[in-house]
């Protein structure tokens, strides 16, 4: 019998960004769902509790510590994986971001999409 496929979203509002990280994931055999917001990002990760989000912070709307901020008043949503993958690190967002508790801070221009796809691994087989 095959294991289920480990479900993924993506939350970022850069069109080819989000296209690439997801087709990474995908090829990787992962279920991928993607959002372009953080409103979209709650909505999806509330409807489909994913095993493991991916986030940006710099996004329309509801950016992507306002979208953790509100995930982790849920009670599925205060144990969600999460890395935060993007180019906005100063101390202040680190600090809140780890406040909020995710998983892992990766800077987009840092790291590649296998990075990120082998973090999430690493995450996910140590839950």
């Amino acid at each position: 019998m095959d294991t289920p496929r480990r479900k993924i979203l993506i939350v970022d509002d850069d069109a080819p960004i989000l296209r690439g990280i997801s087709d990474k994931f995908t090829l990787e055999g992962f279920s991928v769902i993607t959002a372009k917001d953080g409103t979209e990002g709650l909505e999806k990760a509330l409807k489909e509790h994913p095993d493991l989000i991916v986030t940006d912070l710099l996004m329309p709307n509801a950016n992507g510590l306002c979208f953790v901020e509100n995930l982790r008043k849920d009670d599925w949503g205060k144990n969600a994986h999460i890395i935060v993958w993007s180019n906005s690190h100063n101390s202040k967002t680190l600090d809140e971001a780890k406040r909020l508790g995710v998983n892992d801070f990766m800077v987009k221009s840092d790291w590649e999409y296998k990075d990120v796809v082998n973090k999430a691994r690493e995450i996910l087989d140590n839950q």
